[in-house]
């Protein structure tokens, strides 16, 4: 496989681990900031404890979303894609040590799958090449 090629197979997978994660984060925001309350401690049972966690939690999943995508897409200081892959890996290293304190270890498993996504985002776009391939 040639350099040409397989950059290009890189930019896709990154492209494609990008859209994922933003997409999980901001469907998190989404409900965290959405759905009231006493609903959302159906899914999240910290939900009722912890409100102005959820609240805070909700604004940070927003942001990593959109951090994700938006300066990449843009071509506005694409560099800040990286730094959001970082902000991701923080937020579920703390989510996953959430979790684990309140013994919800099922939880625990998609927090671990985003880290090593965003942590391929982190690595796949802090390389010295373009963050979009020419066309």
């Amino acid at each position: 496989m040639t350099d040409q090629k397989r950059n290009k197979v890189l930019h896709i997978g990154l492209w494609i681990a990008q859209a994922l994660v933003a997409l999980m984060l901001l469907w998190g925001a989404f409900a965290k900031l959405g759905t009231p309350i006493e609903e959302l401690a159906k899914m999240m049972p910290w939900a009722t404890e912890n409100p102005s966690l959820v609240t805070l939690t909700g604004i940070v999943d927003l942001l990593g979303g959109l951090g994700l995508l938006l300066p990449a897409l843009l071509k506005i200081k694409p560099q800040l894609t990286i730094y959001a892959a970082y902000g991701t890996i923080a937020l579920m290293v703390a989510a996953a040590i959430f979790h684990i304190s309140r013994g919800e270890y099922e939880s625990v498993g998609m927090n671990v799958v985003i880290l090593l996504i965003a942590v391929f985002i982190a690595w796949g776009r802090s390389k010295k090449e373009p963050i979009l391939p020419k066309v």
